[in-house]
């Protein structure tokens, strides 16, 4: 980010200057106040179960001296009367919009040449990190920070790009509707990306057509210069349920597909490798990232990478570098365990291609390969039945030892054990499990570990690795 006066952030946000200069300048934008600074400018936000305003006093102590505020009778003049000429005070309606109406303001004045939108219900936040590394073969280029992907961390995202930036890869998440058309109106995208439509918050959005609908607000203002690029073999994402007044470009495992994706083998921990085929040409991509589905997420942007002029063979070396945002298939050792540590989120989809991954990793001889499940949440009146597929899948792939933990997770055992799986432990929550790690896990295991957000279930990770990293 480069600096901003207050007159810009006025003319940005429409606000009021009701305290302070004009010509006053910032250096970063805050939203947190544990975080806040001199040179920040704070907006301070409202949840919904939480309202910033009432740590303005704590960051005009910390030195922060620019605040954009809805409400300014929230702010403390006594926290700031011995610097008074030195703060600014600005008041708008909304502060989340202001924020976003500052990143808008910002992104406008970049020399973008292209703006990215990558979204779906699994795979947006790797294939938005393996998009950067193909676009970075030949542009400066911004993508969304850690998983920043709502109507809040998108626009800090914006907020951090260089001056420079010229390409813009960008994260849409959502969990319930009206999300994604916010985002949409915020960024305008020239090309968007959409790995799958899948069952991750259907029980907000009631149906995966309600999540096909909600998605495609990302090309909601497109028009015949824009592109979708799309998993095909996704079955909701067909050309029928997509189509409009733009370029498609499909990518999957079908040969009537733009982007053909071949012979996928899965290295476990130490990657993939598949043949890529498009316009009569057969590529080998080599990916140091673990899991067999990111084929098509690679691929995807290597068909992205194909609108910005980025040859095939630049794209496939731009992969070749990647290295993916958190705790998504990440890769940790410590004491003789190796852990695949995938606690970002989980839904089906996912959990059923990471228990893939851990089948395909070698333990060390001797040592075995043991599942660590928890809860998925937010999947609606269908979880326990999606819970207990998982199960069977489980079973039918057969590590060593499924772990199941949580109390959806009962429906794990049940359905493992519907298929014959005996080497089954379960913990009715974390707690539990915690306190048996040490006997549960072995020196010499593979372990992944895998839940929703909410289980929290790096913590475990922790545990078995303790002193081991």
């Amino acid at each position: 980010m480069r600096e901003f006066t207050v007159e810009e952030i006025i003319k940005a946000t429409g606000g009021t200057l009701v305290w302070g200069r004009e010509s006053s300048r910032v250096l970063s934008v805050c939203t947190d106040s544990r975080q806040a600074k001199p040179g920040d400018v704070f907006f301070p936000l409202i949840g919904e179960n939480n309202d910033a305003h009432k740590f303005l006093g704590q960051v005009i102590q910390a030195g922060c001296k620019t605040l954009v505020v809805s409400d300014e009778s929230r702010v403390p003049k006594e926290a700031f009367l011995g610097q008074s000429a030195d703060t600014d005070i600005i008041v708008v309606e909304d502060t989340t919009r202001a924020l976003q109406d500052l990143a808008r303001y910002y992104l406008n004045t970049l020399p973008l040449k292209k703006k990215i939108a990558v979204t779906g219900s699994v795979g947006k936040t790797s294939t938005r990190d393996m998009l950067y590394y193909v676009a970075a073969t030949k542009y400066r280029t911004g993508r969304s920070m850690k998983n920043f992907n709502n109507g809040f961390g998108l626009p800090l995202s914006i907020l951090e790009f260089a001056p420079d930036t010229e390409i813009a890869v960008l994260e849409m998440g959502m969990s319930s509707p009206g999300e994604i058309i916010k985002l949409s109106e915020l960024v305008r995208p020239d090309i968007a990306v959409i790995t799958n439509i899948g069952v991750s918050h259907v029980e907000n959005l009631g149906s995966r057509m309600g999540i096909l609908r909600e998605k495609m607000d990302v090309c909601a203002y497109f028009d015949e210069s824009s592109t979708l690029i799309i998993n095909a073999d996704n079955d909701m994402l067909t050309e029928e349920n997509v189509k409009g007044n733009y370029n498609l470009i499909t990518v999957g495992s079908e040969e009537n597909s733009v982007y053909t994706v071949n012979d996928v083998c899965d290295f476990g921990d130490k990657g993939i490798k598949y043949t890529l085929c498009h316009d009569d040409k057969k590529y080998e991509v080599s990916l140091p990232v673990p899991g067999a589905h990111n084929a098509v997420n690679s691929a995807l942007a290597v068909a992205a990478g194909s609108m910005l002029g980025i040859s095939a063979e630049d794209a496939i070396q731009g992969l070749a570098a990647a290295e993916l945002t958190g705790s998504r298939l990440k890769v940790k050792s410590g004491g003789g365990i190796k852990v695949i540590d995938d606690t970002y989120n989980a839904c089906p989809e996912s959990m059923k291609g990471a228990i893939d991954t851990l089948m395909a990793t070698e333990p060390e001889e001797g040592g075995r390969r043991v599942a660590v499940l928890g809860d998925m949440f937010e999947l609606g009146p269908e979880s326990n039945q999606m819970h207990f597929e998982v199960g069977s899948h489980v079973a039918v792939k057969n590590p060593d030892l499924l772990v199941a933990v949580g109390e959806n997770a009962r429906y794990y055992v049940e359905g493992a054990a519907s298929l014959g799986a005996e080497k089954i432990l379960y913990f009715p929550d974390k707690k539990e499990l915690m306190e048996a790690a040490d006997l549960v896990i072995n020196p010499g295991d593979v372990v992944l570990v895998k839940a929703s957000r909410g289980m929290e279930m790096e913590k475990f990770v922790k545990e078995i690795l303790k002193d081991k990293e």
